[in-house]
């Protein structure tokens, strides 16, 4: 049996959801847009003044683009950031290297994930695009054995044309995109408002006996 691509598998989409969402053409059917994905290295930079160029460098195997420096929007004393201070790596991918990378991420990247156990639903926002936070960016093939010294986390934000987040999580789990069962989500968002509920009884302070 012949394994789809992720671009393949995006040519039908318009099939597989017009019933749903009522479609007149393949036109209104979401899309890949854009992926990217962002890298926030903050205060660290004032330790280390190549940390920047290290993850852009490590950035730039991973994806196979030239990652961008970006700058602080304004200064903030109390952090010691002064605007344009570059304070995070960016790349963003189209077309051609954006299948290519949406393919590593979902059958290679993913997979090796520590106790993965797939990605909630609430990652998928109300303009149907969705975003995920890796922990450790050695899940991808690329990554040398030295890279184990400096490992740094990422956000990757997939950026499609649905339109609500119903039909954004529609759509990515037609992509391949591996998220938690239902069952699954419902049991551990019951559990969390479980905990929450589960308040620890205030102590009732000792005092002594009034004298009589």
């Amino acid at each position: 049996m012949k394994l789809l691509t992720v671009k393949e598998k995006e040519t039908s989409v318009f099939e597989k959801m017009k019933d749903v969402f009522h479609y007149k053409n393949a036109m209104a059917a979401p899309r890949m847009v854009k992926m990217v994905l962002n890298v926030g290295t903050g205060t660290a930079v004032k330790k280390d003044k190549n940390k920047n160029e290290t993850i852009a460098d490590r950035l730039a195997k991973i994806t196979g683009q030239k990652a961008a420096l970006r700058g602080a929007k304004k200064s903030i004393a109390s952090f010691k950031v002064r605007q344009g201070d570059p304070i995070g790596v960016v790349v963003t991918l189209r077309e051609k290297r954006m299948y290519a990378f949406l393919e590593k991420l979902i059958n290679i990247a993913i997979p090796r994930t520590k106790d993965f156990r797939g990605i909630p639903p609430s990652a998928v926002d109300n303009v149907g695009n969705l975003t995920l936070g890796i922990k450790e960016h050695t899940i991808f093939p690329e990554t040398a054995d030295e890279d184990i010294k400096d490992v740094f986390g990422l956000s990757i934000t997939l950026v499609s044309t649905a339109k609500n987040k119903k039909e954004g999580h529609s759509f990515f789990e037609l992509l391949g995109v591996p998220f938690k069962k239902q069952e699954e989500q419902a049991t551990i968002e019951q559990k969390a408002k479980k905990a929450r509920k589960r308040k620890p009884k205030a102590e009732v302070p000792l005092t002594a006996p009034a004298a009589e």
